[in-house]
């Protein structure tokens, strides 16, 4: 019955009333309570049966348990001890969720994904909170792991900086990063009535498809030069790098941008994640 479902209003408060659970502000708790979004979410994210699913942050398994009906595995990761006995309730009928106890920026998710995944495909489906979004997607996109996508509910704003393009005021050193690993969509709106406790801000769901081969470049390199460049957005390209206390002149910073083919005059939000590529290939090693 739909009112026995998760994501029902009323069944969220009758668990949460059972347990006395009390929502911790401090960890971003708000869970989702609107079933067209927690199957809309499922549904762009193409869980099939075939499907191992990695979920951060499950709460009171809204979102697993949707998951569950759909994927043929799911490891549930949950920071909150006073959770578990709600999930170990909330999830008993379902025989393919494993929930760990766990903060997901300390496990070592390299050992999780050969452990609980068999090394197979994985695809990361979370209603992250505002807090610890970008440590946390940056930790995934980082590490080796067999990704084919990461779908996560996040900040309406911060969703838009991850797939925001050169041009475009949104862009910045998160669009730069999130754009070399992966090609992200925001592919759902979600507003602040969709969540219990409502949050002050709207949300987003976007997705980011794993890029298959990544570009032959020094990363650690790559970035330095990406950090430089939007560490004073409203200074051009040269007058950043050239400021941020680089091991190199403001001579050498020209000669590299005229051999990349980027004007000097040109901002950071106006450089493509291509051309930063290309810039930092040219420029000799980079210290401070």
């Amino acid at each position: 019955m739909e009112d026995r479902r998760l994501y029902s209003p009323k069944y969220v408060k009758e668990i949460i009333n059972k347990y006395d659970f009390n929502f911790s502000k401090s960890l971003g708790q708000n869970f989702l309570i609107d079933g067209n979004i927690v199957r809309k979410i499922v549904n762009k994210a193409n869980i099939t049966r075939d499907d191992y699913v990695l979920e951060i942050g499950p709460g009171i398994g809204t979102l697993t348990e949707e998951l569950s009906m759909n994927a043929k595995k799911v490891i549930a990761v949950e920071l909150d001890k006073n959770l578990l006995p709600i999930l170990d309730e909330t999830l008993k009928s379902y025989d393919n969720i494993e929930i760990i106890h766990g903060d997901i920026l300390k496990i070592d998710l390299e050992k999780l994904a050969e452990e609980k995944f068999e090394d197979k495909n994985i695809k990361v489906v979370a209603n992250l909170p505002y807090y610890v979004t970008t440590p946390i997607v940056a930790k995934l996109l980082e590490k080796n792991l067999n990704l084919d996508s990461i779908i996560v509910m996040v900040q309406k704003e911060v969703a838009e900086r991850m797939a925001a393009t050169p041009g475009s005021k949104e862009y910045g050193s998160l669009s730069v990063f999130v754009n070399f690993y992966s090609n992200p969509k925001i592919i759902l709106k979600a507003p602040k009535t969709v969540f219990m406790p409502q949050p002050k801000i709207d949300s987003s769901v976007i997705k980011l498809d794993i890029k298959k081969e990544l570009p032959e470049v020094d990363r650690e390199q790559f970035f330095k030069v990406v950090r430089a460049s939007f560490s004073k957005r409203r200074k051009t390209i040269i007058n950043s790098l050239s400021s941020y206390g680089f091991n190199l002149d403001k001579e050498a910073f020209k000669k590299a941008l005229e051999e990349a083919e980027i004007p000097q005059d040109t901002r950071a939000e106006n450089i493509s994640v291509e051309d930063f590529i290309k810039l930092s290939k040219i420029l000799p090693p980079l210290d401070i």
